[in-house]
């Protein structure tokens, strides 16, 4: 019996790779790699010879099963994402799932996420907290707001940098202009920034400066 392990890339500094996940890359027989481009780059930097194929949400549900399969016949893999934790928004889910369902053994490995440090920063409560990923783009989205908006957890979301003013917009909208936010983007990058205020205040400060960068919105919950 083989084993899949689920291997955390850095989110932007390459620093943040472990010890660990470099050794458990290089002993596997195969690499899963959303995007083999960006992954090449990667495991160059690290001297990583270990052969990559091509594993993401346009084909995973086709070559799920073919997969468990080599790793019952006893072949090793690790599966990485472009950046942070595999399956966080990202795929992952699926071939996990089929190996559990199969006695296949999986491990993950703890390392980079981008929503951690996001959450951690923000200055929110972060006892509690649920994780919302991508808002829907249009079917369902208002009714999610509508639901969130009543949340007493601290809320976390995943945003694109062309849809940050429109999410913030429709928070003053839905959660009121006072509910405090914080926008965490380029995390471990050379220009990281947060930006911490009130929905309004954040929209403001946006509005005049258009972000860039990967994003996360941390949203105070309803009191």
């Amino acid at each position: 019996m083989g084993k899949l392990y689920l291997v955390p890339t850095p989110i932007g500094n390459l620093e943040d790779m472990t010890f660990r996940a470099v050794r458990v890359l290089k002993e596997v027989d195969v690499i899963l790699a959303e995007d083999t481009r960006t992954s090449g780059k990667l495991l160059q930097h690290f001297d990583i010879g270990t052969p990559m194929q091509s594993h993401h949400m346009h084909n995973e549900h086709k070559t799920v099963d073919t997969l468990v399969e080599r790793l019952k016949a006893g072949q090793t893999m690790a599966l990485i994402s472009d950046a942070g934790t595999p399956a966080i928004s990202d795929p992952g889910f699926l071939l996990t799932r089929a190996c559990v369902a199969q006695d296949v053994p999986v491990a993950c490995l703890p390392g980079a996420t981008a929503f951690v440090p996001a959450l951690v920063n923000s200055g929110l409560p972060n006892d509690r907290f649920v994780f919302e990923g991508f808002l829907p783009i249009k079917k369902g989205r208002q009714t999610r707001l509508q639901l969130l908006a009543e949340e007493p957890r601290t809320i976390i979301l995943y945003e694109s940098p062309h849809k940050l003013l429109k999410t913030l917009s429709q928070l003053v909208s839905f959660f009121g202009e006072d509910r405090p936010v914080s926008v965490s983007r380029e995390l471990t990058k050379l220009y990281e920034e947060t930006v911490r205020g009130t929905a309004a205040s954040v929209l403001e400060h946006y509005t005049a400066k258009a972000p860039k960068g990967e994003i996360v919105l941390v949203i105070g919950g309803k009191k």
